[in-house]
């Protein structure tokens, strides 16, 4: 059985508008008070290095997956063999009148995770607190 978080919003601004605060790594500390420093291009392929304030002294280096314009990002990270690994899915869906559905989700899957999620700490209010930011700054730039 998987472990997972997720978190939904309902955002009054363009999936683009909100896809440019996303998508833009060297925005996240202004909008988001759960990072502490976010480092690399957020792009197909690429890698990218965030330490957040759920673990300040570990920086997560992260794979992004896919990356599909203006509504899918996925990001993973994990071991060798599939032992362990997270995944972290941001999506965002037009909902008419101008709004659109934000949806986070980290799901944590492998042989080794029910004794490594033992030792994660609960996520929800880290997860809260990025949608309530992304909401805050995509509005106030709409």
């Amino acid at each position: 059985m998987a472990t997972s978080y997720r978190v939904s919003r309902t955002i009054n601004a363009s999936p683009e508008a909100i896809w440019g605060l996303l998508s833009d790594g060297s925005s996240w500390t202004e909008w988001n008070p759960t990072i502490v420093s976010f480092e690399g291009p957020i792009a197909l392929g690429q890698k990218v290095k965030l330490v957040s304030t759920v673990n300040p002294k570990r920086a997560f280096k992260l794979n992004v997956d896919e990356f599909e314009a203006p509504r899918r990002m996925v990001w993973s990270d994990g071991m060798p063999l599939g032992l362990f690994k997270g995944t972290r899915t941001y999506q965002l869906e037009s909902a008419g009148s101008g709004a659109t559905e934000f949806v986070m989700e980290e799901v944590y899957t492998g042989l080794l995770a029910p004794l490594i999620t033992k030792s994660i700490p609960d996520m929800t209010e880290s997860f809260e607190q990025f949608a309530d930011g992304l909401k805050s700054a995509a509005e106030g730039s709409a």
